[in-house]
Parts: C-alpha cells; structure tokens; sequence
C-alpha cells in the first residue's frame, strides 16, 4: 500500500495517508494507457476537413479541345485532377474519427497512469486547496512551494471558481475535478497534484 507525504498549501508536510493499492499501486499497464491516449486524441478531432472532387469544382463543362489531331494529350474536362485548379483525387472529406474503449480498459488505463504518477514521485497530495478571492499570485506561491517546476495538473474534489481562475492565466497549469480526469491528462502533465479530498474520491469510485 504506498505511502505519500501530505503538504499544506505552504509547501510543509503536515501528516501522510497510505493510497489504495488497487487505484495507486498497481504495475502500470502500459499497452493500456497508450490505447487510451490514442483513443482521446483522436475523440477530439474535428474531423471537418474537406476537399473538392472533379464534380465539385465549378466549370469545366466543355470538352477543351477535340480529342484527336492537335497533338495534345486527350482531355475531356479542365477540372480533372491532373489539371491546375482541378478536382482533388481521393482527397479527405469530413467524418468522425472518434470512436469508444471498453470500460475497464478505461478504468485500468487511469488506475495505471496514477499509479505510474506515485512511483515516479510525480504525485503531490495537498492537505486542502481553498483560496479566498481570486489570486494568481497566491497560486504561483502555492506552485513553487510545492516544487511545481514544469506542467502541473491540479485535482480538486468539487468546484473552486477561486482556484479554478487562479490557475486559469497560469501557463501549463490546468485545474480539474476527480470525476473529469483523463489518462491523457495525467500522463501530459509533469506533475499531479491532488487534494486530499480529491484523492479519498478517486479511491471510492475506483477501488472496486
């Protein structure tokens, strides 16, 4: 059962909690998380590109010159392809690359990639996260005590709109809660830090 460290907001240790084995412990699945990260990414594709065809493209309705005796290569259209302006061949047209994983190989994905997060000593548990106004300030100072020098990704148990747009103007730094965290997410972001709170949730929805 790992065993991590819990920070106040001011960077000091004030107790240790020991994390579920099955949601913080596990030997990371790393064929699993790699099919989530490319599950999500391409579930935010737009996927509205679009090309014109040779039926497309307007004019071209005139055959450009007859078809034998000019020494020319026969052509029946100027919007084919192979003429400037024409028609794209087999060229992209809109559709929806998303598409849906098992729900276990999801659970397993993110139990893995938090538990990847607590052997790297990625992970920072945080006592409490409450500010009182909005402060970008506060939240830098809160960073830097905590030894956030890259990207961060900070978990909160419920919604904050204080720290939320605190972290909003901060960049690298995102803010989410325990129930809207991703495998991607938690993998793209140097460090993870959770409210202690937050970390309780995740253990109750998870640990099953």
């Amino acid at each position: 059962m790992p065993k991590v460290k819990v920070f106040d907001m001011s960077g000091n240790e004030v107790s240790s909690m020991k994390l579920s084995d099955k949601v913080f412990g596990i030997e990371p699945n790393t064929a699993v998380m790699h099919a989530a990260v490319v599950n999500y990414l391409a579930n935010q594709r737009q996927g509205t590109q679009s090309t014109l065809t040779r039926t497309e493209v307007r004019g071209g309705g005139r055959k450009p010159w007859r078809q034998k005796g000019t020494g020319h290569a026969r052509q029946g259209s100027i919007r084919a392809p192979q003429w400037r302006h024409g028609g794209i061949a087999l060229g992209p047209k809109p559709r929806d690359y998303s598409y849906s994983l098992n729900k276990k190989v999801k659970k397993l994905a993110l139990v893995s990639a938090l538990s990847s997060k607590v052997q790297t000593k990625e992970l920072v548990v945080v006592d409490a996260i409450t500010f009182e106004e909005i402060k970008t300030k506060k939240m830098v100072e809160m960073l830097k005590a905590l030894g956030v020098e890259k990207k961060a990704l900070i978990v909160m148990p419920a919604v904050d709109n204080a720290v939320i747009k605190s972290a909003a103007n901060i960049p690298g730094v995102k803010t989410a809660l325990y129930n809207t965290i991703n495998t991607y997410d938690i993998l793209n972001y140097d460090k993870l830090i959770l409210a202690k709170d937050a970390a309780l949730k995740l253990e109750e929805v998870y640990d099953r």
